[in-house]
């Protein structure tokens, strides 16, 4: 089935005048109301410096499926046709918490090069997740029943700590609160911070002392600057 941008994505296209200087996946966390109005200020920020932004709606819980993966792709290709871009316009992925998990995923499995990645506080071990938490057992159950796959399987597909060997060589930024306790950072961003050094991968950690599941602004403040250095 075919579908226009705006029947699947949230965007600041009406906001955006000028070139577009690069495209902006925003992904959302798990359960975040997923229909938009207004920008956030993040959003404003790279709008101003000559993004597109874009946010997808995926649902409340994809864990970045296959079928998301898909409509991403889609939405990708869609948007560089109908703004003419050219190929070195660049697609920045950015996300928090699930959607950290699915900005990962996507950069390593995207059709188009991705130029760069942030995430906040992102799910890396979905196999660890799936076994702590019983709400993300229940969302990761109704998002793949019948997909064909076996649990251990899916859980390995589905966590980007699986896939360090194959992420691509391009910059990074993580940042996660060392209170965290709804995405624990020594189980998630810790590990695959280290996995991904240990295979040369340039990766910016920024590590927030007290720091629970949230991103507070002047955090937040240092994943925008850093987007926008690739604008």
């Amino acid at each position: 089935m075919d579908f226009e941008i705006d029947d699947v994505a949230f965007t600041t296209r009406r906001w955006h005048t000028g070139e577009v200087t690069g495209i902006v996946f925003c992904f959302h966390g798990k359960g975040e109301p997923p229909f938009r109005e207004q920008m956030d200020w993040h959003e404003w920020e790279w709008t101003r410096a000559g993004a597109l932004v874009v946010f997808p709606y995926l649902g409340p819980w994809s864990w970045m499926n296959p079928p998301a993966r898909g409509t991403v792709d889609r939405l990708i290709e869609k948007i560089y046709l109908e703004y003419r871009l050219l190929d070195d316009v660049p697609l920045i992925m950015t996300g928090n918490s699930m959607g950290g998990l699915g900005a990962l995923l996507c950069t390593r499995h995207a059709r188009r090069p991705v130029a760069a990645c942030a995430v906040a506080m992102p799910t890396c071990d979905l196999a660890f997740h799936y076994a702590s938490r019983l709400d993300v057992r229940r969302s990761v159950i109704s998002t793949f029943y019948g997909c064909g796959m076996d649990v251990p399987t899916l859980l390995a597909e589905q966590s980007p700590l699986s896939h360090v060997a194959h992420m691509p060589s391009i910059p990074y930024f993580f940042m996660h609160g060392d209170a965290d306790k709804t995405v624990i950072k020594e189980l998630h961003s810790d590990p695959m911070v280290a996995a991904m050094r240990g295979r040369g991968l340039q990766v910016e950690y920024l590590e927030a002392p007290g720091v629970g599941h949230e991103e507070p602004p002047q955090y937040k403040a240092q994943r925008i600057e850093w987007v926008k250095r690739f604008l």
